[in-house]
């Protein structure tokens, strides 16, 4: 994932509001070690039953994550991301998950957006195409019984349905 050139800073939490946080990451360093095809299930599985987490709400879980994880505040922005949308999920909200990459200059990066807009992030992610990303259900969706993308919205979205190609994707860090 990409690098930032200085970690982030966020204001301390007092200890009692740590708690959670600490458990968010704790959990994500372990599901990070998934191969990306099953993160995007396990997380897919987690976003089912929740409701949308507004901008605000996703910013304050960003920064708790920041503020407790050394990794999460510099270098990984996948466990960041990851413990963002866990955080969020622990409160019955959720957070789309998003991971991508870009070609010129290469670079992959994950990160949590809400409506569209990504949540906090340093520098620009347009040049960035989303590979990877678990939305919130749809209410239209999960009433027929239909997955996202399998309506025909938005047929062949990246990210949306990562088994279509025929094949599984490999590591995030590019081995099988």
């Amino acid at each position: 994932m990409t690098t930032p050139a200085v970690a982030e800073q966020a204001p301390r939490l007092p200890w009692h509001r740590q708690f959670a946080p600490r458990c968010a990451a704790g959990a994500a360093r372990l599901l990070v070690q998934l191969p990306p095809a099953r993160l995007h299930r396990v997380l897919g599985v987690l976003s089912k039953g929740s409701r949308p987490a507004g901008y605000a709400e996703v910013a304050r879980a960003r920064r708790a994550v920041v503020s407790v994880s050394t990794r999460c505040a510099g270098l990984g922005c996948l466990q960041r991301s990851v413990a963002t949308a866990l955080l969020c999920r622990t409160r019955g909200r959720w957070a789309d998950w998003c991971t991508g990459f870009r070609t010129q200059p290469f670079g992959a990066h994950a990160w949590v957006e809400v409506g569209g807009r990504p949540v906090d992030e340093p520098g620009e992610l347009s040049a960035f195409r989303t590979v990877l990303a678990v939305r919130r259900p749809s209410e239209r969706a999960r009433s027929s019984g239909d997955s996202p993308g399998a309506s025909g919205e938005n047929p062949g979205a990246p990210g949306e349905n990562p088994g279509a190609s025929g094949r599984s994707p490999g590591r995030i860090d590019g081995s099988r």
